[in-house]
């Protein structure tokens, strides 16, 4: 199709846009998607809509705006098969990109999910609470893609930590913003490695302080140093739930509580904790979900944004 003179004008930079929206998996589907008709109501008839889009762009019949308005909700997100959208533009709004929650998906919607992500372009890929059977399907079933697993907080991710770490030796980080991941009990450990390894591979770094309990209390305060160095803590603990709000006594910077399904039974899995953390008599202590150290990385990034 011709598009001389068109190009030549404001219009092209538009068009472009119009043109990204086209996929591997057709045209046709992604205005479906979008939920834009291709009756010729829309002005998207017959087997080429986005042909037809911008041969009446090139005619003048509509303007680049309206063109843009159409094209722009197909952009937004992407269809995998019938059981998933994924949100193209989440890092962008929010800083921090879309993550695979794997729990009660199957291996093959996983794998369907973070192909495209990858395929899409996507650098920093990752699957939440994988278990090590889901891992070992979901690499099989994505042969030509090397994923690394993490066994203790059970991700799967399309980034190596220690190839990044390696990259880091010699960088100067006096002036870098720090998360301080801290737990109660060596049994908190995958909550709070969810939440350390999530952050590591946003690309922030971390300091752990594992295994600081209430039980002795002078493991914390012997390492407070490290506690104060940083500009947010994600403090994980079950049972009585009581280290956020001793932690949140101890440092300026704000404390993000997890609390864990870690304890005996009136714990209620990780209720007392929840209720003790979100009673805390320390100011500046606030609380995400139980087992939740996904939730409380994204929160801590999203304080460190502020700080880059």
């Amino acid at each position: 199709m011709k598009l001389v003179g068109v190009l030549r004008s404001r219009r092209h930079a538009l068009l472009r846009v119009a043109v990204s929206t086209i996929s591997r998996e057709g045209v046709v589907p992604k205005f479906r998607v979008a939920g834009l008709s291709t009756s010729s109501k829309s002005h998207l008839e017959d087997k080429k809509p986005i042909q037809e889009l911008l041969q009446r762009v090139a005619d003048g019949k509509i303007s680049p705006q309206e063109a843009a308005e159409l094209c722009g909700p197909a952009a937004e997100y992407e269809a995998v098969g019938e059981f998933a959208k994924i949100d193209t533009k989440r890092e962008a709004r929010t800083g921090f990109p879309e993550v695979v929650y794997a729990e009660s998906k199957t291996s093959q919607q996983v794998a369907a999910i973070m192909k495209v992500m990858i395929d899409g372009g996507e650098d920093n890929v990752m699957a939440s609470r994988v278990t090590p059977q889901a891992a070992d399907e979901i690499r099989a079933l994505m042969p030509g893609q090397h994923l690394t697993y993490y066994k203790v907080p059970r991700i799967l991710a399309s980034q190596s930590l220690e190839n990044a770490r390696k990259e880091k030796i010699g960088e100067e980080e006096k002036d870098v913003p720090t998360a301080c991941v801290l737990c109660a009990g060596t049994s908190d450990l995958p909550v709070a490695e969810e939440a350390a390894v999530t952050l590591e591979l946003a690309d922030y770094r971390v300091t752990r302080l594992y295994d600081v309990g209430v039980a002795g209390i002078h493991r914390l305060l012997r390492n407070q140093h490290i506690l104060r160095a940083s500009d947010v803590a994600i403090c994980v603990a079950g049972m009585d739930g009581a280290l956020p709000g001793v932690v949140g006594g101890l440092t300026s910077a704000p404390v993000i509580a997890v609390p864990t399904s870690v304890g005996y039974g009136a714990a209620f899995g990780g209720l007392a904790p929840l209720l003790t953390m979100l009673n805390a008599c320390s100011p500046g202590v606030g609380v995400v979900n139980i087992d939740n150290g996904f939730g409380a990385a994204v929160l801590a990034a999203r304080i460190l944004q502020q700080l880059r």
